[in-house]
């Protein structure tokens, strides 16, 4: 067998992430930056930070961080996806939140833009991808109605397994393929990902005998992108498993050598903190490449859901986090920049800039007569694009505004896989800092429950008498 890339010592470390956080300095944007004491001041709570995070990796409260290592996990997902790529064209995955966000990052990130409309010839006999991740009934049921149901797979992921949104896309399914395939037909065509002996969906697969793979119990949903809720449909399109899992673990060795003081999960989680008691409580991140919006908005999700918190570890009100906002370069330079440049100083911007594209796309030297058009001729648009983000944060730097700099060598398996295990690390590594819990989510509990009571699911009539009794919106307050 042939050496994969990933093996070669000398390649990996030329598809390192890097951080450049010089525009967050005092030095560059004034008073609106840090200072080194600033950043120096927090490294007692970092060095606790650390011991805690090794702590709850060994008693295993954070198993997310050794998915990368898990080879028969890996082994699981070929097995059930073999048998699928001997007819699918198309395979849909059912879910919502962090069962469906990574599937989507890593089809955006590693898959052509135009991968889905590709012929099966030029897709090298592999499915079409379809995230559908809500439940927008015109949406749903438009992307249904153009698959070919005979050579379509549904892939229903919920670790739970009572995720509502989710269970309604299924039933809907179900009875539809059931309707024009008939039901043994039907029921070969679904594949279920949940918690491995819990939940609706553990059950349903069991009776119904339906292929089924495994969440790791000490996993939350939006940790488990490494895991068969984002691997099975990475591996139906083709994408490198071994290569993105071999990222993930370069990131954690690379997290684990380093000191407190020169690690990267641990400045970019002290960077976000600080700005954070300083009134910028959003952040933004803006990648400078298409593929990557669906990074962004992954850990948008991640972000927020896990550090937005009522009450931390010792039950005091403290009602943490920031807000993602996820931007696009260059596109949001035309509509977002404005806002950056001269709103309100409560924002902290971090770019994602790839190093080098696939493609080279070189701008010829046309029309002569006229500069304005001309200037461009002999550069390419890699070049603008590059330019775009340096001029950006170049002028971000010189009206006050703090900004940094997580770059990518190039987009592939590899940094991708070291991309989300280093935003996972910086999330929990930030959790720590704020004081609350990165893993549970108790504000968006009550609105599951409230929708379990308002469609009649058994035990949560409370929630539907609590909704019931509240005062009806009144007919002063609407314009019709």
């Amino acid at each position: 067998m042939s050496k994969k890339r990933f093996e070669d010592p000398k390649w990996a470390a030329s598809q390192a992430l890097s951080l450049d956080y010089n525009y967050c300095l005092d030095e560059f944007v004034g008073v609106q930056g840090l200072s080194a004491s600033e950043l120096e001041d927090l490294a007692p709570r970092l060095a606790a930070a650390s011991q805690e995070l090794a702590a709850a990796r060994q008693e295993g409260r954070l198993a997310f961080l050794d998915l990368p290592y898990q080879q028969e996990m890996l082994a699981a997902v070929r097995q059930v996806a073999k048998p699928l790529l001997e007819w699918c064209w198309d395979f849909v995955v059912l879910g919502i939140g962090g069962s469906a966000l990574g599937a989507k990052a890593l089809h955006q990130a590693l898959c052509h833009p135009q991968y889905n409309r590709f012929n099966m010839a030029r897709r090298h006999h592999r499915p079409a991808l379809w995230v559908l991740d809500n439940i927008d009934p015109d949406h749903f049921y438009g992307i249904l109605d153009g698959l070919e149901l005979r050579r379509t797979a549904f892939n229903v992921i919920s670790k739970s397994g009572s995720t509502p949104e989710t269970l309604a896309q299924f039933l809907f399914a179900y009875h539809f393929l059931k309707g024009r395939l008939g039901e043994a037909k039907a029921r070969e065509r679904f594949v279920v990902t949940t918690d491995p002996e819990k939940g609706n969906l553990r059950r349903l697969a069991v009776q119904e005998g339906f292929p089924s793979l495994s969440v790791p119990s000490p996993v939350g949903g939006r940790f488990s992108v490494l895991t068969p809720v984002g691997l099975l449909p990475a591996a139906m399109v083709g994408i490198d498993l071994e290569e993105l899992l071999a990222g993930a673990r370069f990131m954690d060795q690379r997290l684990q050598a380093a000191d407190y003081r020169e690690n990267l999960a641990f400045r970019l989680a002290s960077l976000f903190h600080l700005f954070a008691l300083k009134a910028r409580n959003i952040l933004v991140i803006m990648p400078y490449a298409t593929a990557l919006t669906g990074m962004a908005d992954w850990f948008c999700q991640l972000w927020a859901e896990s550090l937005g918190k009522r009450e931390d570890l010792q039950g005091r009100e403290v009602w943490a986090g920031t807000t993602p906002v996820r931007a696009l370069g260059a596109t949001d330079q035309h509509s977002q920049l404005q806002l950056y440049m001269e709103g309100p100083q409560d924002k902290l911007i971090t770019f994602l800039e790839v190093g080098k594209f696939q493609q080279h796309l070189a701008l010829p030297d046309l029309f002569p007569e006229m500069e304005g058009l001309h200037y461009l001729g002999g550069h390419s648009l890699n070049t603008l694009l590059q330019a775009e983000q340096k001029a950006t944060a170049f002028n971000l730097t010189k009206a006050g505004r703090p900004n940094l700099t997580l770059r990518l060598p190039e987009i592939n398996a590899f940094t991708i896989g070291q991309l989300f295990y280093l935003l996972e690390v910086v999330t929990v590594v930030t959790a720590s800092l704020l004081g609350v819990n990165p893993l549970d989510q108790p504000g968006v509990e009550g609105g599951k429950e409230t929708t379990y009571g308002l469609m009649g699911r058994p035990g949560f009539e409370e929630q539907r008498r609590e909704i019931e009794a509240e005062t009806p919106p009144l007919e002063k307050y609407i314009i019709s």
